[in-house]
């Protein structure tokens, strides 16, 4: 079982930033994949980024490449994703997630991670 909690989210203009943290809780962290999605009103979430356990591979969706930062400390237990050059079409709910079982990868698709958080609001005016 893994508990996951975000913050950090709320209200920046557009090229402006923003940084997510994601606390984890039950399981040894730094063998957990985990990622970052986000679902804007009335589409699918879709995937953003997401990291290896030890944070050596990252993967990015193309539109958020070279604005968005996912890192992790395994010592605090903590995902972030810091969001730089924001855009209005980033406005979405953000969610963490873990992929826990071994055949977890950094690009696992999201319907193969296991637990999710509650979910943080970003909204980016124009």
């Amino acid at each position: 079982q893994v508990q996951l909690v975000e913050s950090g989210g709320g209200l920046a203009q557009a090229g402006g930033s923003l940084r997510l943290s994601c606390a984890a809780s039950g399981r040894a962290f730094s063998t957990v994949v985990m990622g970052w999605f986000r679902q804007a009103p009335g589409k699918e979430r879709e995937f953003v980024a997401a990291i290896s356990g030890i944070g050596v591979d990252i993967y990015y969706k193309d539109s958020v490449k070279g604005r968005f930062t996912i890192s992790r400390d395994n010592a605090k237990n903590t995902l972030y994703l810091q969001m730089n050059s924001l855009k209005p079409e980033d406005t979405a709910v953000y969610y963490c997630a873990a992929c826990v079982r071994d055949r977890c990868k950094y690009y696992s698709p999201q319907n193969e991670y296991d637990y999710w958080g509650q979910g943080t609001q970003v909204t980016v005016s124009s």
